[in-house]
């Protein structure tokens, strides 16, 4: 058995022009909770068409589970548990005949995960599933998925569209499955409140390749804020690891990666003043990032 749930190398998918993604080479460890990030455009959906066999790449191979993506088995489907920001069911079958279904299909359907999962939310076995709300259908789509007993769950913004209550539940709910230690997820989200909350690494793609991958703590490490006054503008090609300035009041912010506390002295040869360095949260530091300034200075991303 592989130690890796997936595994790509030198993948790219190219359509026409454009590379979706490009030399992406990628290895995630069985267990625990994986979160994938990127800015839209950044590979996250056509590397999930691959990995589960519904698009081929173009140059490189991909495995999950320790098979090849694209010839797996309906054994290997059945240990991979998929819910994406559409929860697409059945609309016009009720909850028992779809769970039913989805019984019979899966020898090793562990029922008292389904109703752990399912009791989170108010839905009942006479119901059809066209009258579901969102959440509750976003609750079922899960409950079904964790049943299967997957080695390998992939969740693709599946609070997208719920509301504060409903996201709530939902996310009590993917706790209870993390602690499944035989199960592990791969949590593609932009919010990052609910990665902060669930997620142990961090997978960031950039234009379909590999920007950076370690865990949540260490990654926060590496982004610094500073504030400073200033009376003119900074040479901001000039500035290591620049990701992001701006102005609040009359201090100017400015968010840097992989930088220590000799930044300060860099900040002074520009003529900043009363530099400070200040606390910055997980949701900030990947935003920084994600959406850096571009000033003709390519940054090194380890």
């Amino acid at each position: 058995m592989s130690d890796y749930v997936i595994e790509t190398d030198g993948l790219y998918k190219v359509y026409g022009r454009k590379a979706a993604l490009s030399n992406l080479s990628l290895h995630l460890p069985r267990g625990g909770v994986h979160a994938l990030v990127g800015s839209n455009g950044a590979g996250k959906s056509t590397l999930f068409r691959i990995l589960l066999g519904i698009s081929s790449p173009t140059v490189g191979w991909s495995r999950v589970l320790g098979t090849d993506s694209q010839t797996l088995s309906p054994k290997t489907r059945g240990k991979i548990g998929w819910v994406n920001e559409e929860h697409t069911l059945p609309v016009w079958m009720t909850v028992e005949q779809l769970v039913d279904m989805q019984r019979a299909q899966y020898k090793s359907w562990d029922e008292g995960a389904f109703r752990e999962v399912i009791r989170h939310f108010n839905v009942l076995s006479e119901q059809k599933v066209g009258q579901l709300s969102r959440g509750e259908r976003a609750g079922l789509n899960l409950a079904m998925a964790m049943a299967q007993s997957p080695e390998l769950l992939i969740l693709d913004e599946p609070t997208l569209g719920l509301d504060v209550v409903a996201k709530q539940v939902f996310l009590e709910s993917l706790l209870f499955a993390a602690d499944h230690d035989e199960c592990t997820i791969v949590y593609c989200s932009h919010q990052m409140d609910e990665i902060e909350r669930v997620a142990e690494s961090l997978v960031i793609l950039e234009r379909g390749r590999l920007a950076s991958f370690s865990s949540l703590e260490s990654f926060c490490e590496r982004v610094s804020c500073w504030l400073l006054e200033l009376d003119g503008g900074l040479p901001l090609d000039r500035i290591p690891g620049l990701l992001q300035t701006r102005e609040v009041d009359d201090l100017t912010q400015v968010v840097v990666l992989d930088q220590d506390e000799r930044f300060q002295e860099v900040l002074e040869s520009f003529g900043a003043r009363s530099v400070q360095r200040a606390p910055i949260g997980f949701d900030r530091a990947v935003n920084a990032y994600l959406n850096r300034n571009h000033h003709g200075t390519r940054l090194e991303i380890h």
